[in-house]
């Protein structure tokens, strides 16, 4: 009960702070609390005295606060709703050119997300203020400080709108989008493949009992701490038959169970609240995704549609840095408990798997651009300089050839 709980809270936890209106609701809350404090500071005996002192601070006409204000919530919605628009229009050409997936890259820019917040902010601000504002005969009791202080705010707004504009566009740029893919990837990859060598061995698995998946979707992985617990407590080793990022089937064999006696129904619900299986595709927990995504914006990019070649070049560049670290670093995929017993073993994809997966497309689609077997050769002689590969081999001797009956036919 206690682990669906956890598991539970880290959904929504993941899913709350991932989401767009996380940080903006943060700043408007923030700005709210701003506002509170400063007509506070505006009514006391501190703001009164200031606004005595220095005439330049004082509001006399309460309908003079109330235009300032009101023309700066119209302005700053009319920015807030033409920024974003611009943004939706953006957005959807790059999900029509490039590949859909790779939308999340760029509606979880934190800087898109506090410009947002900082425009509503500024708008929950005016709107606070603008509630106070009593028709009395000083002026003092006007909340001056809090209005000039919402001018300044106002002119900020402005200047992140001048910003924004230049940080959209550039954004969108396709070099941009694949190399905030590749360096995702790259850390997800530096996070998981951090041995030097394969780390498999040999388990007499063979009496093993069978665990079905407790629903259909994505296998994301599983509660790495919490699974060794359960597995030291029951003394049983796991073999997980597929690698993460592959759809499993309700009542589909999922994991195998080696150990001196079967779970219980029980067991195997606890169990199941340690595996994740949920929809979505998030790099920074699988770097496969951003294996898939570079592949997906070149193969979409050499479409007869787009017949964007430059695009796929840019792909095959980050693609094969990321294959030359994956050479020579492997993920651990027998897990030891404290006692150095292996508890867990999972199953992750080769090199020659992702191999095939992710440059093999790009070949089918651009075997006859000159501009994409020009560079495919280019990544293939690096990376057979690194590390000796069959597969790597095999297709350098196809795109040479490709290339030379290219020549021979234009000769």
């Amino acid at each position: 009960m206690g682990q669906g709980v956890l598991k539970w809270f880290r959904i929504i936890y993941k899913q709350t702070i991932s989401s767009i209106a996380f940080l903006p609701a943060l700043i408007a809350i923030f700005f709210l609390v701003l506002s509170f404090f400063m007509i506070q500071f505006d009514f006391s005996e501190s703001g009164k005295a200031m606004k005595s002192n220095a005439h330049w601070l004082s509001l006399k006409d309460a309908s003079t606060a109330r235009s300032i204000i009101s023309a700066i919530v119209s302005g700053i919605i009319s920015l807030t709703v033409f920024s974003f628009s611009m943004v939706m229009i953006l957005l959807n050409q790059a999900a029509s050119q490039m590949s859909n997936r790779v939308l999340e890259k760029l509606i979880g820019n934190r800087f898109q997300q506090t410009v947002l917040g900082f425009y509503i902010g500024t708008i929950c601000y005016a709107l606070f203020l603008l509630s106070t504002i009593r028709d009395i005969n000083s002026g003092i009791y006007v909340p001056a400080i809090s209005t000039y202080l919402l001018i300044a705010l106002t002119v900020i707004d402005i200047f992140f709108f001048i910003y924004f504009l230049h940080y959209v566009t550039q954004s969108v740029k396709y070099e941009t989008i694949i190399h905030r893919i590749h360096e995702s990837t790259r850390k997800s990859l530096e996070k998981t493949c951090v041995a030097k060598s394969s780390t498999d061995m040999h388990f007499n698995l063979i009496e093993s009992t069978m665990i079905n998946a407790f629903k259909s979707g994505i296998y994301q992985g599983f509660a790495q701490d919490g699974l060794l617990s359960f597995c030291r407590k029951e003394d049983i080793v796991i073999n997980f038959l597929y690698p993460s990022g592959t759809f499993v089937f309700q009542d589909n064999p999922i994991l195998e169970i080696k150990g001196n006696q079967r779970l219980s129904k029980n067991l195997q619900h606890d169990l199941s609240t340690l595996i994740n299986i949920h929809g979505g595709q998030e790099i920074e927990s699988n770097y496969y995704y951003g294996f898939r995504q570079l592949m997906e914006v070149a193969v979409k990019a050499l479409s007869p549609g787009l017949n964007d070649p430059g695009t796929a070049v840019l792909s095959l560049q980050a693609l094969g840095e990321l294959f030359a670290f994956r050479l020579h670093n492997n993920a651990v995929t027998h897990i030891q408990d404290k006692e150095g017993i292996v508890r867990i073993i999972s199953k992750e994809r080769s090199f020659s798997e992702l191999f095939k997966d992710c440059i093999y497309p790009i070949w089918d689609y651009g075997k006859e651009d000159r501009l994409v077997l020009k560079e495919l050769l280019h990544v293939l002689l690096q990376l057979q300089k690194q590390c000796e590969q069959p597969l790597i081999n095999k297709l350098l001797v196809q795109v040479q050839k490709a290339i030379s009956e290219l020549e021979l036919e234009n000769a």
